[in-house]
């Protein structure tokens, strides 16, 4: 399928040419001042915003000797919801969104398969794989609609609940529990808990009224929007990641002047993934720390009990997998087996 050096050439050099045309826009002249809009989900506090995409918006300036300007829109502005981070780009009211793959449900069902369970561990073999899943060709279409600037997962994330301590799979019965995305409510309803889809926004006041018992999630979140406030008890199984991504208008970059393109690329792909780990390192930190200086509970799994999860999982997981051909994926256990070698290759390195 079509290899790496394809995707970019075809975006960098001619593509950008005909798909400039196509419009009938003019492309942006080189010594033309630029501003591009950068939109994301969660609270200007958060990583993604102070860590990501201001510093990345700055280095682009820079790069371009100040000729292009970032504008960076959090989730207190009207560019800030969830569910509308892709559409934005695909539409062009926003230049470059990061969005949540899982939300809304069914837009990137290929991508979901690096959220199975016990798959990834942490956030930089993940985020690898999952990019190399896509440089690969591996994941179809799903992204042909946008200029892919990155795509990543979370490190592994955990079982956090109010009153109910998991120790076990079992315990997660009969509790109502919030779900990133669609492979984690396929593991939550397997083993009899009732996955419930929001926004982080509402996630607080749901938990606080008894709308849902837990949160499946990762302790970056659960500081961000302070669920500790709430919580008992967290199960650090490592038992899922989300996918992101990060995805630009196709034909805003396509009328890019062609060093400001090579700019945005060098910011991108391989250089900026490698980037996820560490950050994941920096931002779960936080939230953990918080839940302990509050004295909440925490359940360390160890790895021969997460086999013993996944082993317990597996129908599920061979029935998630065929339950994707019937949203248009052509090979999921092709795709699941690949991800489960890089998994290997980018853990070792």
């Amino acid at each position: 399928m079509t290899p790496t050096i394809t995707r970019r050439s075809m975006m960098a050099g001619a593509g950008a040419t005909t798909l400039a045309l196509a419009s009938g826009l003019r492309p942006v002249r080189a010594q033309d001042e630029i501003t591009l809009k950068i939109s994301h989900y969660l609270p200007p506090r958060h990583g993604f915003h102070t860590d990501f995409l201001v510093p990345w918006g700055e280095q682009l300036t820079e790069k371009t000797d100040g000729r292009v300007k970032v504008e960076v829109y959090d989730a207190t502005s009207s560019f800030g919801n969830i569910m509308r981070q892709a559409d934005q780009v695909r539409a062009g009211v926003i230049d470059i969104a990061l969005g949540l793959n899982g939300i809304p449900r069914g837009r990137f069902p290929a991508s979901s398969i690096i959220e199975l369970p016990f798959l990834v561990e942490k956030a930089g073999p993940g985020s690898k794989t999952l990019y190399t899943l896509y440089e690969e060709g591996m994941l179809g279409g799903e992204y042909d609609d946008f200029h892919v600037l990155a795509l990543f997962t979370h490190h592994g994330g955990l079982f956090h609940t109010a009153d109910r301590p998991v120790r076990s799979l079992e315990d997660l019965e009969g509790l109502r529990m919030r779900t990133p995305g669609p492979a984690v409510s396929a593991m939550l309803e397997s083993v009899g808990a009732s996955p419930v889809g929001m926004p982080p926004a509402q996630i607080y006041e749901n938990l606080q009224k008894g709308v849902i018992n837990g949160v499946v999630t990762t302790w970056d979140l659960v500081g961000a929007i302070k669920l500790n406030e709430l919580l008992g008890y967290h199960t650090d199984a490592r038992a899922y990641v989300a996918g992101f991504h990060v995805l630009m208008n196709k034909q805003r970059y396509a009328d890019l002047p062609e060093d400001v393109r090579t700019a945005v690329d060098e910011l991108s792909g391989d250089n900026l993934v490698a980037k996820f780990g560490p950050w994941w390192d920096k931002w779960e930190a936080r939230g953990r720390k918080d839940a302990v200086e509050r004295g909440n509970t925490i359940i360390e799994i160890d790895d021969a009990t997460r086999a013993e999860w996944k082993a317990q999982l597996e129908p599920m997981i061979e029935g998630y997998l065929k339950s994707l051909r019937g949203e248009g994926v052509e090979n999921p256990m092709a795709i699941y087996e690949r991800a489960q070698e890089l998994v290997a290759q980018f853990s070792e390195g």
